[in-house]
């Protein structure tokens, strides 16, 4: 990706001999869409209809005003680390849906249905670790993922070890979610993360030790260079002391502070390696602390993933803007607002599918979990599982899984084989099509 060309440095001399402008109507809705958009000054510059006056002059009205409006917060006395962002409109109305929707109700109703949440969950939890690792360069299929996670395979490669890290990450979060942050409970969540995939495997859970480590675009350009390893001790109390701050005192809404903290992970990169995977990992774990439970049911990277571009402008529009974290913030109340509709999506699709497989509820004695189970072997006739895999799939006991599996047999609709020493594979039986006919 091309470094974006940095915002010019306003002028106030010339404002004066520019206001007979600004009171025509194109240059009055240029400003206010640039304000409310919040266009970053490439994305400004080019906009029709700026031809009688240079955009320089408009872009110094624009910084005016949201310099004027802008929330100021100092997270170190570090040199760098005084950042500012605006609450414009499209923000305030995202964090009051999000307020609504991320308790986990939607219209008074609940979003997950009770019986249905652990499976959700299990789901949920794999995508965001598979799609957080493949952001960092882990090369292999969603289905291959987890297909190694429901059956507690061994990783064979650094690409399903990241994944495995990722998911044992998250799950553990919920875990921490009353811990205040510490530099300890970073190292710890880093360590989790990067556990037999780093070059150096002594600097799991350790900050870096030199400056060498750059942030380079596709080209290989150098994009950012963070601050000095020597400040990062400093730096990184700093950062705790910032995310464990009562909101009673300075009031910044928590999903705002959680995507603070995101990006400063990101800016910090306080880490040779994992510093994004440590960075959502926060962000996810300050929104469990403040009680939005149904973020964990959320796959932010999924969408991230889809806009890699947009991602590295959002940290680069707003390094270069003078640490303005407006566009950080747009990018991520955006991506927060496509993985909740995905997740609304998804929940409404297996809804209907539920309600599709009436005819199989017609099947005597036979519970929610083995009628998926037979929905699978409907739709994939070269679909095979263990009881183990069933166990992870439904997050279930191992003898709640084993004895689903064992009824299924007793119909005759599965058989199983035995691979390796001892493993059991069962798989679709050669009758299945006119059992199941016959039991419906």
């Amino acid at each position: 990706m091309k470094i974006p060309e940095s915002p010019p440095k306003i002028s106030y001399n010339e404002i004066g001999d520019a206001l007979k402008y600004l009171k025509s109507d194109p240059y009055d809705r240029l400003i206010k869409e640039a304000i409310n958009k919040y266009l970053y000054w490439s994305e400004f510059k080019y906009r029709p209809g700026i031809d009688q006056i240079e955009p320089e002059v408009l872009w110094a009205f624009i910084k005016i005003n949201r310099n004027l409006s802008a929330e100021k917060i100092r997270i170190s006395d570090i040199a760098g680390f005084e950042f500012k962002y605006n609450l414009t409109t499209y923000i305030q109305q995202k964090l009051h849906e999000f307020d609504l929707n991320l308790g986990g109700r939607l219209g008074g109703e609940e979003i997950i249905p009770g019986s249905d949440k652990d499976r959700y969950l299990i789901s949920s939890i794999m995508e965001e670790a598979i799609a957080s690792s493949q952001l960092e360069g882990a090369a292999t299929t969603r289905e291959e993922a987890k297909k190694m996670l429901r059956q507690e395979r061994k990783p064979i490669n650094k690409s399903e070890q990241m994944i495995l890290n990722n998911y044992n990450t998250i799950k553990k979060l919920n875990e921490l979610k009353g811990e205040k942050l510490t530099i300890e409970l970073i190292l710890e969540i880093h360590s989790s993360i990067t556990k037999d995939t780093l070059i150096d495997p002594d600097m799991e859970g350790q900050f870096r030790r030199s400056n060498d480590i750059v942030v380079v675009s596709s080209s290989g350009e150098v994009v950012y260079i963070p601050p000095v390893f020597e400040h990062l001790e400093k730096i990184m109390r700093d950062f705790c002391i910032f995310a464990n701050e009562s909101n009673e005192k300075d009031f910044i809404h928590p999903i705002i502070r959680a995507t603070i903290l995101h990006f400063l992970i990101g800016y910090i990169h306080p880490f040779p390696d994992g510093n994004g995977r440590t960075a959502r990992a926060i962000f996810y774990w300050y929104l469990l602390k403040e009680g939005y439970w149904l973020i964990e049911y959320v796959s932010i990277s999924r969408m991230i993933i889809k806009s890699r571009a947009q991602y590295a402008r959002a940290y680069l529009y707003s390094e270069l803007d003078e640490n303005d974290l407006t566009y950080f913030i747009n990018y991520q109340l955006k991506t927060m607002g496509l993985a909740f509709d995905s997740l609304k999506e998804y929940i409404g699709r297996k809804i209907k599918e539920k309600r599709e497989l009436y005819d199989l509820q017609k099947i005597k004695n036979i519970n929610e979990r083995q009628i998926l189970i037979i929905k699978s072997l409907t739709d994939e006739p070269e679909f095979t599982f263990t009881i183990k895999e069933i166990q992870n799939r439904f997050n279930t006991a191992y003898q709640t899984a084993r004895t689903d599996i064992i009824s299924l047999e007793k119909y005759g609709l599965i058989e199983k084989n035995i691979v390796g020493k001892k493993k059991l594979m069962y798989y679709r039986s050669e009758n299945f099509d006119a059992i199941l006919k016959n039991l419906c």
